[in-house]
């Protein structure tokens, strides 16, 4: 009965913080008891946030309780502990399915507080006080509560895994290292455990710095978005008021090209008007000498005709007749050319505008670029089909193949005249413009030139050439030898012998690659620049040359 009566008053003599018996029990003014230490610990916290409350009820204090000690309470704790007894834990220190159990504890067993290694035991916290006194566990190694001690345990030898073997990876016991693993490269599974703790340190360091990079990278990108968006938001405003400008100042330009038109019409309106008048003034004057000369014409008297109509006189002839040259088809039709003939030139403008808005638009690129192909079938993912412009062709050139091959002949060919004809070397152009990724080959015989150039180059003239501006980079090769050529300045290049020549082309990256091709690639040249316009694939052919370009698949 008496133990019963101790589990009863359990409540009152537990401190609620430690959970444990009440050491020098001192009650605060809300009425709660708690050890003397648990509370000046909380108190200490709680002077940190200014305020103090009971950590049961919650009560607050306007200021830090004095500690009082509970005589009644300490004499009762006193008293069990003469008698030897101990009060019966609460509900919530035993263990349940989920809880690891005290290997000592009979009948209901209290939660684990630690596992032993050694042992390979759990303990709750009465019956964990020898490892902690005796020297006996002195060397034992104590961990947080485990379900998995028994993995410890080898299967073969029953006994405790404290080797571990590095040749086989495993964990295995001492009997395992003389035997089934005796030769083997072994060390105590502590040393091993300190090895891999040391590289999960330095593999968490290298992680957690890879977490800041990201993170860093992360925000450095939003930044982008918001960077990119307000740079999108205020160009369009910017191109809108731009194009409402060129609006206003077409209409202002319409506007005065139709009060002109009209002040015109007003004058010439007024100067037809006043012929008019002129020659209706003329015609009521000719009628009314007609009459008169009408009514002497029908007189009988003779002597009256003689007498009013004495001579034949000459009419006088009008400034105003039907000798003016008029030209009612004519008009203002000047003015329509005129105005058409600007029409067609502002369209030419913004067709070509066009073209480097939606270039410059699409170079808008924030992030790395994609790494350059290695193998000639990653290179096949960026092919493009190159076709001759036949405006540009030089007329000592022949194209044969569906225009695919191009050979030097020593008999002019007829072409028409065109301004964009190369009249002094002999090459071409494509007729696509480069402006992304491309890649493409071609088939050479004798001595060669595969360039890229601006549209803009010079069609006469030495200068050109490819290769001899700053507005095209080209690769001559021969049998014997290989030339890279930009601004007139030429380099040597060592090549294998092929026959066939690769171009890979990055337009956003600056990048232009020439490759030998052949059962393998081999960079010949590469260039590494800015390209400010969009580029064209170019061809020259010397004397006994050909080349064509490959259909690559």
């Amino acid at each position: 009965m008496a133990q019963k009566g101790i589990e009863l008053d359990q409540e009152a003599i537990s401190c609620s913080i430690c959970l444990d018996l009440l050491k020098y029990p001192v009650t605060i003014p809300c009425g709660h008891s708690y050890c003397m230490n648990c509370m000046k610990s909380h108190f200490d916290e709680e002077d940190k946030k200014k305020i103090h409350r009971c950590p049961e009820c919650r009560q607050l204090f306007p200021s830090r309780p004095v500690l009082v000690k509970n005589t009644l309470l300490a004499a009762l704790v006193e008293q069990l502990k003469k008698t030897g007894l101990q009060p019966a834990p609460a509900d919530h220190c035993y263990a349940g399915p989920e809880d690891v159990a005290c290997d000592v504890c009979t009948g209901r067993k209290l939660k684990a507080f630690k596992s032993c290694l050694f042992c390979l035991a759990s303990y709750c916290k009465k019956h964990l006080e020898p490892h902690y006194t005796s020297p006996t566990f002195k060397q034992h190694k104590l961990v947080d509560p485990s379900k998995k001690l028994q993995e410890n345990i080898c299967s073969h030898h029953d006994e405790v895994m404290k080797m571990f073997c590095r040749t086989d990876q495993q964990i295995i016991c001492y009997l395992c290292s003389v035997e089934e693993h005796k030769g083997h490269d072994t060390v105590s599974a502590a040393a091993e455990r300190t090895e891999r703790q040391r590289e999960v340190e330095v593999r968490r360091q290298n992680i957690q710095q890879m977490i800041q990079d990201k993170e860093k990278d992360v925000k450095l990108l939003q930044q982008e978005l918001k960077a990119i968006a307000h740079s999108a938001d205020k160009t369009v405003m910017d191109s809108q008021e731009m194009f409402t400008e060129m609006i206003r100042l077409l209409q202002k330009r319409s506007s005065d090209v139709e009060q002109q038109v009209r002040s015109q019409q007003e004058t010439e309106e007024s100067r037809v008007k006043e012929v008019q008048k002129k020659l209706k003034q003329e015609i009521t004057e000719l009628k009314r000498e007609d009459a008169e000369l009408k009514q002497l014409s029908d007189t009988e008297d003779q002597n009256q005709i003689l007498h009013n109509y004495p001579s034949p006189s000459i009419l006088s002839q009008s400034t105003h007749s039907s000798s003016i040259n008029i030209c009612p088809l004519r008009h203002f039709k000047d003015v329509k050319a005129a105005v058409t003939e600007l029409r067609k030139r502002l369209q030419d403008i913004l067709r070509k505008t066009r073209t480097n808005i939606s270039l410059t638009v699409t170079e808008v690129d924030v992030l790395l670029p994609q790494p350059e192909p290695k193998t000639r079938d990653e290179f096949l993912k960026y092919s493009c089909e190159i076709t001759l412009d036949l405006n540009t062709v030089h007329r000592y050139l022949v194209l044969s193949e569906r225009n695919r091959k191009i050979t030097l002949v020593n008999r002019q060919q007829f072409y028409p005249d065109h301004p964009e004809r190369f009249t002094d070397c002999s090459q071409v152009l494509s007729r696509e413009s480069l402006t992304r990724r491309c890649y493409w080959e071609v088939e050479r015989s004798g001595l060669v030139g595969v360039a890229v150039t601006y549209k803009n180059i010079s069609r006469a003239g030495k200068e050109s050439g490819f290769g001899r501006n700053d507005k095209s980079w080209t690769l001559y090769r021969s049998k014997d030898s290989s030339t890279f050529c930009y601004n007139n300045i030429q380099t040597s290049v060592s090549a294998p012998p092929s026959s066939r020549v690769g171009v890979f082309l990055d337009h956003r990256a600056g990048i232009l690659s020439f490759y030998s091709v052949s059962e393998t690639m081999t960079l010949l040249h590469r260039v590494q620049t800015t390209f400010t316009q969009p580029l064209y694939a170019g061809i020259w052919v010397g004397l006994f040359s050909s080349v064509e370009l490959v259909k690559v698949k």
